[in-house]
């Protein structure tokens, strides 16, 4: 979408100018984590082994770590019990 059809249509832009996440405080606190979890501990043979390490790190993100936001449960927890409330 381009920025002349955002003001069309009364969109806001979710990230900043240069397309970065630093005025989205989720993603940037997402993003921050990722990075000093996983990337800057290690260095990396290759891009195969970053992608194969993020799709865990992800994986664990959402299946496993426990979010304050979220009462100390899992995102996995929180959908099941969504729904479970919500079948349709």
């Amino acid at each position: 979408m381009l920025p002349e059809d955002r003001r069309v249509g009364g969109i806001a832009a979710s990230t900043g100018t240069v397309g970065d996440s630093y005025d989205n405080a989720l993603a940037e606190n997402v993003n921050g984590s990722y990075k000093n979890e996983l990337i800057l501990r290690r260095t990396w043979a290759d891009v195969v082994d970053v992608e194969n390490a993020t799709f865990e790190w992800v994986n664990w993100w959402n299946e496993s770590r426990l979010h304050q936001s979220l009462g100390y449960r899992t995102p996995a927890e929180v959908e099941a019990e969504f729904w479970e409330h919500h079948p349709n």
